[in-house]
């Protein structure tokens, strides 16, 4: 990438659909609550020591780190820390709408109360708008390797909070011996209650999880999706239908579910029509920033300034947020991009 395409990416208007609270914390905020509970965990508080640790074998290896950064959530502080910290990191890449995939499972279990929980957050939620203008909504996703108990609860705390900013429900966590279908009933449920289904499927596993992510959880966007390349059936079908993928690559390559960038299937989804989002998922756990992402994808894709600006206009209107505020902000990307 040249410097001028740096350069416009970093001021490009955007939105960001595929991105974690946890994992998007910065590694100063990281190293910030180390220190604070050092002695306890084994994240180290020096901020240049967590490239290192976050340095993953494969996705097992990575969901052990990802876990061991989540026991630093431990109170109300700690909480409100991070989620601020992630708006302010997002709002300086220029993202003016993000769509945070939020895990209350892992925090309630950790002590938080569900009240206690969605408070802080949709504090920290009005604080990130005032102060930075980027607008917060909330997806609720269930662990799926912590299974049934996991899922009633995320449920639950989702319609009977029904905080603000909640918008959708999605499933995260290992692919592999978590088959999708035993959490329909509660992908209905949230569906019934109009939240909209968002689960992830075929990050680390074939299209088999992709079809079945479609047909029983009805998913409205596949969370990365990669898995849906070399099946023809499934990439016609998702063309056909606009079923957005939200990738992440450089996150496939650090999970080992992409032996390589070069190796990423995105130009085969995006010649084969799929719709595509391009995302972070877990930044600073990946060396990576939204902007970097954008980067890579211009790289592998070959794009000019107007593709660019194209991929970031597939994120709002893909996004969950009001028509008046897509085309604001639509009108503000092709402004700047000299589209109009």
């Amino acid at each position: 990438m040249t410097s001028d395409l740096d350069s416009f990416i970093a001021g490009l208007p955007k939105a960001e659909l595929h991105v974690h609270h946890v994992g998007s914390a910065s590694p100063r905020v990281v190293a910030e609550l180390a220190a604070r509970h050092e002695g306890s965990t084994p994240v180290p508080a020096d901020p240049e020591r967590l490239a290192e640790f976050f340095t993953f074998r494969d996705f097992a290896h990575f969901i052990e780190v990802y876990v061991s950064v989540l026991n630093l959530i431990r109170d109300p502080e700690d909480l409100w820390q991070l989620f601020y910290g992630v708006g302010g990191d997002l709002a300086a890449q220029n993202a003016r709408y993000v769509e945070l995939t939020v895990t209350p499972y892992t925090h309630l279990i950790n002590g938080f109360a569900p009240e206690q929980f969605c408070e802080i957050i949709e504090d920290a939620r009005a604080r990130v708008l005032r102060d930075h203008g980027l607008t917060f909504k909330w997806i609720f996703d269930i662990p799926g390797e912590l299974g049934i108990p996991a899922a009633e609860s995320t449920l639950r705390v989702a319609l009977d909070q029904r905080p603000d900013g909640l918008i959708g429900f999605g499933l995260g966590g290992p692919e592999i011996g978590v088959p999708r279908k035993q959490f329909a009933p509660y992908f209905d449920a949230a569906r019934a209650e109009g939240l909209h289904s968002l689960p992830h499927a075929g990050e680390t596993t074939g299209p088999e999880t992709v079809w079945e992510a479609l047909r029983d959880l009805k998913a409205e966007r596949v969370g990365h999706g990669i898995g849906s390349a070399g099946d023809p059936a499934l990439l016609e079908h998702l063309a056909e239908n606009r079923i957005v993928l939200e990738v992440c690559p450089t996150s496939n390559v650090c999970t080992r579910a992409v032996a390589s960038l070069e190796e990423h299937p995105l130009p085969e989804l995006v010649k084969a029509g799929v719709l595509v989002t391009i995302n972070s998922d877990d930044p600073p756990m990946f060396g990576t920033s939204l902007n970097r992402e954008y980067a890579v994808a211009a790289q592998l894709l070959g794009l000019d300034r107007a593709g660019i600006a194209e991929l970031a206009g597939n994120a709002v209107r893909a996004s969950f947020m009001a028509e008046a505020e897509k085309r604001t902000l639509l009108s503000e990307i092709a402004d700047y991009a000299g589209l109009q």
